[in-house]
């Protein structure tokens, strides 16, 4: 099992010096993978959660790969309803010939129905928007022309290329922990990507559910691969109410454990509370550094 972090690309104290930062600590300190957060229209429930500046992901990562040289960058999550499949798949694949291979395209619904609606697009539809877009996101980065009769993007003959580095396509992490979402990381993901989960929640009903479904669909169960809180404290918390990664060290400790031996390919450890909380990146990373060392 191989430990990443959420890369902090948000906030009053965020620079492109401090982005870099982070990249560099990842690298150095041994994390496989760093990645980042998305969103487009900064409205007033977003912003209340993730202050201004925000910078947007698929730059960011485009500009980290030029500075790093082994570590996994990818969108935790790139919000897919928001942005033309073509124009995804395009950016996709061309972040990884950029970086040699080391784009991973996380991506779920969002929550925000006012961002939504700044975007103009139908929050009531980002289900039926998202497989559509993921199977021509797909379709883009194994086919040399395509077309979509799809309702919410159609086109004909599109020519694409470059295609990504990897074969048969980068990695796509599909997020979400709905019923429809466990369905559409089986039929489109190369990983199941929850967030935040709560203990008993994954081992019981969610990894139950993923491979029902995979089952059903007569497919290998897609990687579990989620990202998880990296929030000690001082006392224990109540297993039915904390997320994954939060407690004391030796709760965090367990909650390694027990995901290694779900069968968890990577795990993406996120420091980022609420902007109340929010630390300097010097004591994120040597918080990350403590739960790092935890790892079975």
């Amino acid at each position: 099992m191989k430990l990443g972090l959420n890369l902090l690309n948000y906030g009053p104290e965020t620079t492109p010096a401090v982005l870099l930062d982070w990249a560099r600590f990842a690298e150095q300190s041994g994390f496989a993978i760093a990645m980042i957060s998305d969103h487009i229209a900064m409205t007033p429930e977003v912003q209340a959660l993730y202050p201004v500046p925000f910078y947007d992901p698929f730059a960011t990562i485009g500009w980290l790969a030029g500075h790093t040289e082994r570590l996994l960058l990818g969108t935790s999550v790139a919000i897919l309803p928001y942005r033309h499949p073509l124009h995804t798949a395009r950016v996709g694949a061309n972040i990884d010939q950029f970086s040699g291979g080391r784009f991973v395209l996380g991506v779920g619904t969002g929550w925000s129905q006012e961002e939504y609606a700044a975007l103009g697009v139908p929050f009531i539809r980002r289900g039926a928007i998202m497989d559509e877009y993921l199977a021509a996101i797909v379709q883009a980065w194994t086919t040399d022309i395509v077309s979509s009769d799809g309702p919410h993007a159609p086109y004909q003959e599109i020519h694409t290329g470059p295609r990504p580095a990897r074969r048969p396509h980068a990695p796509i992490w599909v997020g979400g922990a709905s019923r429809a979402a466990i369905r559409r990381a089986v039929r489109y993901g190369d990983a199941w990507h929850p967030i935040n989960p709560h203990p008993q929640w994954l081992q019981d009903k969610g990894i139950p559910a993923l491979r029902a479904a995979a089952a059903e669909a007569g497919v290998d169960a897609p990687a579990l691969c989620p990202r998880i809180r990296a929030h000690p404290t001082a006392t224990a918390l109540p297993d039915d109410s904390r997320v994954l990664g939060e407690g004391t060290l030796d709760q965090i400790r367990a909650d390694l454990a027990g995901l290694a031996e779900m069968g968890a390919e990577y795990v993406v450890l996120d420091t980022y509370i609420s902007p109340d909380l929010r630390r300097p990146a010097e004591e994120d990373w040597r918080i990350l550094e403590t739960v790092a060392a935890l790892l079975p």
